[in-house]
């Protein structure tokens, strides 16, 4: 008998289910939004800060991706491995976060929301005296919206 009464509810339950139900897609899936906050990293060859053509399609493709966004903020953090003096490698990384912040500026986002940082060697060297490999970079981190 119990069990009856448990199937008839499940029974219930189910075709209540089925009577609302979903009409499209949309009502079951959010669609992600292009404009949010994106986080990508640009590489540099070995003691440079020319930017390679890879690093430029990245800059380009991120570019196109919020085309339709409003940048509220960007920011560029420059970076560079322990290789060299901590005063070249501090110049070299705040060059590297310059040409990565003029190709977005020539991208079309708006030069008063960049937020341009360097570090230079800091944190190059962990604490057991191992290099951290992969260094020669700049992290970039946009705030997007999608226009009101």
């Amino acid at each position: 008998m119990k069990r009856s009464i448990v199937l008839l509810g499940l029974a219930v339950a189910v075709s209540g289910c089925a009577v609302g139900g979903f009409r499209h897609r949309s009502d079951l899936v959010a669609e992600p939004s292009a404009c949010a906050t994106k986080r990508f990293e640009v590489y540099f060859a070995d003691g440079e800060a020319r930017l390679t053509e890879p690093a430029r399609q990245a800059i380009g493709m991120t570019a196109a991706q919020l085309q339709s966004c409003e940048i509220r903020k960007v920011q560029v953090l420059g970076l560079s491995d322990a290789r060299g003096g901590g005063a070249a490698n501090q110049s070299l990384s705040e060059r590297r976060a310059i040409a990565v912040a003029e190709a977005l500026t020539a991208a079309g986002w708006p030069a008063p929301a960049f937020d341009v940082e360097a570090v230079g060697d800091t944190g190059a060297v962990a604490e057991t005296g191992v290099r951290e490999p992969m260094r020669r970079r700049t992290e970039v981190l946009i705030e997007a919206v999608p226009r009101s």
